[in-house]
């Protein structure tokens, strides 16, 4: 029997038990949780660097975006304020288009 001890998606559990498996599970304590979703960011976004194909690349982003979204709610704030900090970061500072690497400053 494997062992995962790992954060899922909702519905896992019910789509294991579809397939005629059985599973155990139990929800997590909001410490728990929030280091769940810190490592299961993690893992996704090491299977975003190793993705081979642009189609596995935009699947291992949605996984990404999810986990941020759960995070954003865990720490009590809407997806709504998540994307106006976003815009204003970029309308500030801009955003990552113009592939720009900063080689140093003269601090002189």
């Amino acid at each position: 029997m494997p062992i995962y001890n790992k954060l899922v998606r909702d519905f896992i559990p019910q789509i294991i038990e579809k397939s005629g498996q059985s599973c155990t599970t139990r929800v997590l304590t909001e410490e728990d949780y929030i280091a769940e979703l810190n490592r299961k960011m993690h893992e996704e976004l090491e299977e975003y660097e190793t993705s081979e194909t642009a189609d596995d690349a935009l699947e291992e982003l949605a996984d990404l975006l999810e986990l941020i979204h759960a995070a954003t709610v865990f720490h009590g704030f809407s997806l709504a304020e998540l994307e106006k900090i976003q815009q204003q970061k970029a309308e500030k500072r801009g955003g990552f288009e113009e592939r720009i690497l900063l080689m140093d400053v003269d601090d002189e």
